[in-house]
């Protein structure tokens, strides 16, 4: 696809799908062949000038040190091809390569990205606009199939409609380098956890019901559970598509509002798709998405990709001092009294132990961020069989091709290690203080006795 540019006039052929804090998504409505059913994702740019990650152009001397056995992601000129390079290389092993597409770079002109910017502005919330613009100084941008069809579906006028989810971290920690302060993330999610200050920051209108357990459980009951829960809150972890339209779920990626107001509103979207009487509608495509869930096991994979987070980021920032080669500051600040040769362990390691807990965790962290994207369309009696997995819905008589895809799998800057840690103690100290304010005065008990 290298010898594929895309200039100005090539513009009008995209329009605005979404966007995440670094990229804008684009949706292709031309007739060229490259490009029917794929989108194009294009790096963003900070108001200020600054790239969205802040980084520099290329890999840093410790990024290099720590995917040294990553050969090709070192030969990449710039950070923009090693991160193709890593979906490739690091993701697809792990996730498998029928439900990951690392994509294909094609070259784009600073013209064609400077008309982009002006055709999609009025369709980009404004917030996301008063924060960043196209980056019109890329080379490439990526282009990828567009998960939320089936391909086929497009040619033949059949409809399809796609739910994406994003699963969250699935599991409780259990490292011992977790502090007692901090004992809770063993019984509580992340994801429950994260929830407090997002409500404190007001970037949520309220606390989620969605539960990673549940999701990631292996009981088809609670699947069935997570998804009726992330369709009761979505904010931005579920999002549904209909011939790649977006019929509810978030805007923008992190301003929830829906596109679909209210449960009779998406009731009469999925007319189209499901066969069933008004009112259960909904009930019906909940329930086939649990099915598509249960039945592609692909969470496990997942899940044994974020367990390579052995350390909690408790542990893995002190390996992470070691990488940069800097005097540990999270030591310095809990001072030797509290040390007792918890994290001395950590500090002694070889520099290859160091550089393998870190980019495990960086590994993990793409794990715990990306998005399962669940494809439908529906089939006929009597139609030859199907390349795809294939659900009977009893509750409707209907049958559904389904593919399942994973999305988002960026690389983590190595860089971001200490925003993960000021995270997540940002994320237990908003916690800690909620439950101090829910909590009953100790001698409410003794004044009750006394009246």
């Amino acid at each position: 696809m290298a010898e594929l540019i895309l200039d100005a006039k090539d513009a009008c052929n995209w329009i605005y799908r979404g966007e995440g804090a670094a990229n804008l998504i684009l949706s292709y409505t031309g007739s060229s062949p490259s490009f029917v059913g794929k989108v194009l994702r294009v790096q963003k740019v900070k108001k200020n000038g600054v790239s969205c990650e802040e980084l520099s152009s290329d890999l840093s001397a410790h990024e290099c040190l720590l995917w040294k056995n990553d050969c090709d992601l070192l030969l990449a000129p710039t950070r923009e091809i090693a991160e193709h390079l890593y979906v490739q290389h690091v993701m697809l092993p792990l996730l498998g390569s029928n439900h990951v597409d690392a994509g294909v770079r094609v070259l784009v002109s600073r013209d064609f990205l400077e008309a982009l910017g002006r055709n999609i502005l009025s369709e980009r919330p404004s917030w996301r606009v008063n924060d960043a613009d196209v980056n019109t100084q890329c080379d490439y941008a990526l282009l990828i199939s567009d998960h939320s069809v089936f391909p086929q579906a497009l040619h033949d006028g059949e409809l399809s409609i796609s739910v994406e989810i994003k699963p969250k971290c699935g599991f409780l920690p259990c490292s011992r380098y977790i502090s007692e302060e901090h004992t809770v993330k063993r019984s509580m999610t992340r994801f429950k956890l994260h929830q407090s200050l997002k409500l404190l920051q007001k970037k949520i209108p309220q606390l989620s019901q969605f539960d990673p357990l549940d999701m990631f459980s292996g009981s088809k009951e609670r699947i069935t559970t997570s998804i009726k829960d992330l369709y009761s809150t979505p904010q931005n972890n579920f999002r549904v598509f209909l011939n790649g339209s977006l019929v509810f779920g978030s805007l923008g990626g992190g301003k929830y509002i829906t596109n679909v107001h209210t449960d009779k509103a998406f009731e009469d979207e999925l007319k189209s798709v499901i066969e069933a009487d008004d009112g259960t509608r909904t009930t019906c495509f909940l329930e086939l998405v649990s099915e598509a869930v249960f039945r592609s096991g692909l969470l496990n994979r997942l899940l044994e990709v974020q367990k390579l987070d052995a350390f909690d980021i408790e542990g893995a920032i002190h390996a992470y001092y070691d990488v940069v080669s800097q005097p540990c500051v999270i030591c310095k600040m809990l001072g030797e009294d509290k040390l007792s040769g918890r994290y001395s362990s950590l500090h002694s390691l070889p520099l290859d132990g160091s550089l393998k807990i870190v980019k495990e965790y960086l590994i993990s962290a793409t794990a715990k961020d990306l998005s399962l994207m669940i494809s439908f369309r529906t089939r006929e009696k009597g139609d030859p069989k199907s390349p795809y997995n294939v659900i009977f819905h009893e509750s409707t008589g209907q049958s559904f091709d389904y593919k399942v895809s994973f999305i988002d799998l960026d690389m983590k800057p190595l860089e971001k290690m200490i925003y993960y840690y000021e995270l997540d103690q940002k994320i237990l100290r908003c916690y800690s203080k909620m439950m101090e304010t829910i909590k009953p005065p100790e001698n409410s008990s003794r004044v009750e006795e006394k009246t």
